[in-house]
């Protein structure tokens, strides 16, 4: 009888916890059929080939969103560093898709030969076509494994997660925090960007990757289609994300991580191992940040250097900051919505504004749209536009003032009433 009276409740389910699941989750479900039923592909052609891709890209940047969400608006680590790992899951599918293209052509244009082409011959060929616009003619030791879907793909996952490890053990163990930490991602940013721009590096340094946008194998499916399929797969990776996501941040792992972004100290007296909690975080989110670069270059259908320098990764944490950190929800609609803000200012759908004398042409202008922006919300609104979504459901922080709400007077003082 005493233990049926002291034992713990269950645990809720996962969606209960977490109502905003079932509503991201149905909002993506409507919003990937109603793109299905208009796109090109389907037949409607509502919807043109190179928007569908324009929304297949932008959903992979929701999902890298998510990872700095994860990282910086739940445990506190402002990454400038994060579109690194989604650049270097690029490369690594990119990698794949222009050999196996490139295979193709070179056994195509050598199948008239008077004797059979060897594999020596074949993987030359492959080689100059590739390299030969940097003066090279032999594959690199990083192609190694280009040959290989399966291993590119584990690359994907593997590279970045195995340069987060190694880099946040680093950081975390000699307790780098707070700006300094931030230094340090955007100098290994800056660093892993200047590399990739030489030729030597083994990836075409300025050319970067192109014709991404070709599968290997389906010349005959047009554009249409495979734009579908990457917009389904991106959907899905995004709602799969999501779900990961809420998985972590429940729960008293969750709790945990909050409580290292609020008070790190206090959680290292408490027992905890702050820098495990952190470096699991920096490496799962590095893992998917290099999935959502996997899935938006081949929409892109190229990838350079220029990609991953150290500006991409800070317009990454001014989307995370305009939807509003420490929101999962925050940080897709604040993705979602830039993307496609600048996407409609930077490619000259946007009407020039015209102030007496002076004609503001957004092309120009966008970007400083974009920082006014960023201050505006960090100044005025510091919950971004998921604060809104609290006042539209009434979710506010309970007002409690500094109760002593435990067994020792003052238990919860004002400051962390606040929080």
């Amino acid at each position: 009888m005493a233990d049926t009276a002291f034992a713990a409740p269950p645990r809720r389910p996962l969606v209960l916890r977490q109502p905003s699941i079932l509503v991201f989750l149905a909002c993506l479900a409507l919003f990937t059929l109603a793109v299905t039923l208009l796109a090109d592909g389907s037949g409607t052609g509502a919807i043109s080939t190179s928007f569908v891709k324009t929304l297949g890209k932008t959903l992979c940047l929701c999902l890298v969103a998510l990872a700095m969400d994860l990282v910086w608006g739940y445990c506190g680590i402002l990454s400038l560093g994060h579109m690194a790992f989604f650049g270097i899951g690029g490369y690594a599918v990119g990698m794949w898709l222009m050999y196996a293209r490139t295979r193709l052509i070179v056994v195509e244009s050598l199948a008239n030969a008077p004797l059979p082409p060897t594999p020596e011959e074949i993987s030359d060929g492959i080689a100059t076509q590739i390299f030969g616009v940097v003066g090279a003619s032999e594959f690199p030791p990083v192609w190694i494994f280009a040959h290989s879907l399966t291993l590119q793909l584990l690359a994907v996952v593997l590279v970045p997660g195995l340069l987060a490890l190694v880099f946040g053990w680093l950081a975390f163990r000699s307790r780098v925090t707070g700006v300094y930490l931030s230094i340090l991602t955007q100098a290994m940013t800056l660093a892993l960007s200047l590399y990739l721009f030489q030729n030597d590096s083994g990836l075409r340094g300025n050319n970067g990757l192109s014709g991404l946008q070709n599968l290997p194998g389906l010349g005959e499916v047009p554009q249409s289609a495979i734009s579908l399929w990457f917009f389904w797969a991106s959907a899905f990776a995004l709602g799969l994300g999501y779900v990961l996501c809420a998985w972590v941040v429940s729960g008293k792992f969750g709790s945990v991580i909050r409580g290292i972004r609020d008070d790190e100290a206090r959680v290292r007296f408490l027992g905890y191992s702050v820098e495990a909690f952190k470096l699991f975080v920096f490496t799962l989110t590095a893992i998917i940040a290099g999935i959502a670069g996997a899935l938006y270059y081949p929409q892109a259908g190229i990838i350079n250097p220029a990609e991953i320098a150290p500006i991409a990764s800070i317009y990454l944490a001014v989307w995370v900051a305009i939807g509003g950190r420490g929101r999962l929800y925050g940080a897709v609609i604040g993705a979602a919505l830039v993307s496609l803000l600048s996407t409609w200012f930077t490619g000259g759908q946007a009407p020039d504004l015209v102030l007496g004398p002076v004609r503001i042409q957004w092309v120009d202008w966008w970007t400083i749209l974009l920082g006014l922006s960023f201050v505006g919300v960090t100044l005025f609104a510091p919950k971004g536009i998921g604060g809104l979504v609290d006042l539209v459901t009434e979710r506010r922080s309970p007002s409690r003032h500094g109760a002593d709400l435990g067994p020792d007077h003052g238990s919860l003082r004002e400051r962390e009433a606040q929080e």
